[in-house]
C-alpha cells in the first residue's frame, strides 16, 4: 500500500460534490488557516505550491480568513509577490533569536520586527488593493480580568476561562469578545458570525499591523495590542483563543473552501485542545477541503514531530534552526505531492470525509 504525504478531507458538501462534478479551483471562494505558531513551517512549501499553480486560476474575490500565524501567511499571501514575502517571513522565523531568558517585551519586540520583514516597504498597501484577495483577521479583545498585564491575575483568568469552557465553548464570551478585521470591499461569508459577542473593524493602512500582531499576541507570551485604529479601546489578543482552527462559516452559497492545516481535524478554540469531544459545527466546515500532513509523513520529520513553541524551550538556538530547516526542506515533498494531485486531477480520488 502506497503511503501518502498527505490527507486531504471534505465537509459533506464538499466531498459530496466533488465525487459527483470534480474540482474547480475557480470555486474556491475562502482560504482558511488556523493558529498555531511555529506549526506553520511544516505549510510553507505548500503555500508555495498553492501560491504558484492554483492561485492564477481564481477569481475574485476570495476571502483570506486567519487567526494568529494564519493571519501571517495570509498578509504574505495578499502581497503583490507572495512567494518572496512568504520567503521573508520564513526566513525571518527561522533566524529569529532571543537572549537567554527573554521577557515578554522582548517577545513582542521581535515579533513586530518580524512582521515588518514580511511586509516589506509597501506590503500593507498591497494588501488593501489586492484584486483578488480580501483579507481577514481574527483578533479577541479581552474583557475584565483577562485585560490585564499582571501575570498573576492573566494566569487566574486564563484557568478560570478554561475550566469554564470545558462546560459551555459559549462560556469564552464572558472573558473575551471576537474582533473580526475586515477588508469592507467584499462581505465575506463569515461576517455575520454568532456565538460570541463581535465587534467589526474595517481593515486600514493604520490598522493593519496592528491587527496582525493583536492575533498572533498570545497571552502570557506576547504583550496584547492596544489603541488599535478604528477599534473600540481595550487589550486585543491572539485571536486563537475562540478560533483555533476556525469554527464559523468557511464559505459562502455554493463556494469551496481551501483549509491548508497542520492536521487532519478541526478543534474550535485554543481551551479545547485536550476535550476530544468538543468538535466544529458541521454547517461551517460544509464546503470545506481540509488539507495536512499525513501521519506517516510527520514520523519522518526532525523528532517526529511539526515545529512548535515547545521548541524555543526544549533546544538550543542553533538545534531549533537546524531542525526547523531540516522540517521546511523535507516539506517540499507536501507540495509536490499536492502539485501531482491537482495536475492530475486527483482531488477526488484522494477524498475522506472531514466528519
Amino acid at each position: 500500500m502506497k503511503h501518502h504525504s498527505l490527507t486531504f478531507r471534505a465537509g459533506a458538501g464538499a466531498f459530496d460534490s466533488i465525487r459527483r462534478q470534480g474540482f474547480d479551483i475557480s470555486s474556491v471562494g475562502t482560504i482558511a488557516g488556523a493558529s498555531g505558531g511555529a506549526k506553520w513551517l511544516v505549510l510553507s512549501q505548500l503555500d508555495r505550491a498553492i501560491l504558484q499553480n492554483l492561485v492564477p486560476n481564481m477569481t475574485a474575490p476570495v476571502h483570506l480568513i486567519g487567526s494568529s500565524i494564519g493571519s501571517w501567511r495570509f498578509a504574505c499571501y495578499a502581497q503583490d509577490d507572495p512567494v518572496a514575502a512568504i520567503e521573508r517571513f520564513e526566513n525571518a522565523y527561522l533566524t529569529q533569536t532571543y537572549s537567554e531568558r527573554p521577557d515578554i517585551h522582548e517577545i513582542t519586540a521581535k515579533t513586530r520586527e518580524i512582521l515588518a520583514i514580511l511586509l516589506g516597504a509597501s506590503g500593507v498597501d498591497e494588501i488593501l488593493t489586492n484584486p483578488l484577495f480580501r483579507l481577514h483577521v481574527l483578533a479577541v479583545r479581552s474583557r475584565h480580568i483577562l485585560a490585564s498585564e499582571n501575570r498573576w491575575l492573566l494566569a487566574v483568568g486564563l484557568v478560570t476561562a478554561a475550566a469554564l469552557n470545558a462546560l459551555s465553548r459559549r462560556s469564552l464570551g464572558f472573558f473575551f469578545e471576537r474582533a473580526l478585521f475586515f477588508d469592507d470591499r467584499d462581505v465575506p461569508p463569515f461576517f455575520d458570525v454568532s456565538g460570541f459577542p463581535l465587534q467589526r473593524i474595517e481593515l486600514a493602512p493604520g490598522n493593519l499591523q496592528d491587527a496582525v500582531v493583536a492575533s498572533g499576541s498570545i497571552p502570557l507570551v506576547l504583550s496584547g495590542v492596544r489603541g488599535i485604529h478604528g477599534a473600540e479601546a481595550g487589550v486585543y489578543r491572539d485571536g486563537g483563543v475562540i478560533d483555533y482552527h476556525l469554527d464559523l462559516p468557511h464559505s459562502a452559497q455554493e463556494s469551496l473552501t481551501l483549509f491548508p492545516h497542520f492536521y487532519d481535524r478541526i478543534v474550535p478554540g485554543w481551551f479545547d485542545k485536550k476535550l476530544k469531544w468538543r468538535k466544529p459545527t458541521p454547517g461551517n466546515i460544509d464546503r470545506t477541503i481540509l488539507i495536512s500532513p499525513s501521519a506517516e509523513f510527520v514520523s519522518r520529520l526532525p523528532n517526529a514531530k511539526i515545529p512548535d513553541r515547545t521548541d524555543f524551550v526544549n533546544y538550543s538556538t542553533q538545534e531549533r534552526e537546524t531542525a526547523w530547516r531540516s522540517c521546511v526542506a523535507a516539506c517540499e515533498e507536501l507540495a509536490d505531492e499536492f502539485n501531482e494531485v491537482m495536475e492530475r486531477d486527483r482531488l477526488a480520488a484522494r477524498l475522506q470525509p472531514l466528519w
